[in-house]
């Protein structure tokens, strides 16, 4: 096992965050602060524009909450870091796009850093389930609300009663995961989709984010009304140089380049 059970690389514009923490990607309180620190580091860096987290190996993601360090008196009231629970569950000023990468198992608290992410490319052989109420507890870091706001209240509620086990290709059916691919495909996927998002000017994608999580289960004459309020991102787009310089490369035919200013 590596020093730290978080390993951050830099590419380009892209931050790679991997939890490295053998056998199962499991994670205890240093470990979801020190995933809080990779995120900090993509939210802080100016030059950082996506961040993708992953696992280590290929059979776990992230087995969620460590139940060794659980069972020696680590309580769910943890210290876990300023991101809650893995670092990101309650990251709310993040203002970055993330992607999880994941390749392989992703139980309880995995599956809910998964879903706190903004999209999900997973391997073919990945598996999601959250396992917290065959344990007596409880989907709290993010998959009781995540889960029923994204599916049917049925099948929600089944997968957050029974703990049963949702493959990839399901949970791309239902919407939870944007693409399915080769485990040997995983990270190229991860990056050709972050890079995708790069091509956007990053103060639209900063203003995307921060509407969507503002206008959350809200009807639109209750977003417009949110938005018109005041968004300190959104309140910045249309005056910013982007929104100049966007138009003007559209008419010149070239690429635009992108001050996120």
């Amino acid at each position: 096992m590596s020093e730290s059970p978080v390993s951050v690389e830099v590419d380009g514009q892209i931050l790679i965050v991997t939890l490295d923490r053998p056998k199962a990607n499991a994670v205890d309180a240093p470990t979801s602060r020190a995933l809080y620190d990779a995120f900090v580091q993509l939210r802080d860096d100016p030059n950082l524009r996506v961040g993708i987290i992953t696992g280590g190996g290929e059979k776990f993601f992230c087995a969620g909450w460590d139940l060794k360090a659980a069972t020696e008196g680590e309580s769910a009231g943890a210290d876990w870091g300023g991101g809650g629970f893995a670092g990101i569950t309650e990251f709310w000023d993040l203002g970055k796009p993330v992607i999880a990468a994941v390749n392989g198992y992703a139980y309880g608290g995995g599956f809910e850093l998964a879903l706190a992410a903004d999209l999900i490319v997973a391997a073919e052989h990945a598996v999601f389930a959250l396992t917290e109420a065959r344990l007596g507890l409880a989907a709290d870091a993010g998959g009781l609300f995540r889960v029923p706001a994204r599916l049917p209240r049925a099948i929600a509620f089944e997968l957050l009663a029974t703990g049963r086990r949702m493959s990839a290709q399901e949970a791309h059916n239902w919407g939870l995961v944007n693409r399915v691919v080769p485990q040997s495909e995983l990270m190229a996927e991860a990056k050709d989709l972050a890079l995708s998002l790069i091509e956007s000017a990053p103060i639209s994608v900063a203003a995307i984010l921060e509407v969507m999580d503002a206008t959350y289960g809200m009807n639109p004459q209750d977003g417009f009304a949110r938005i018109r309020a005041g968004l300190p991102h959104y309140s910045k787009v249309y005056a910013s140089e982007d929104a100049q310089e966007g138009p003007r490369a559209f008419v010149e035919g070239r690429p635009p380049v992108w001050q996120g200013r």
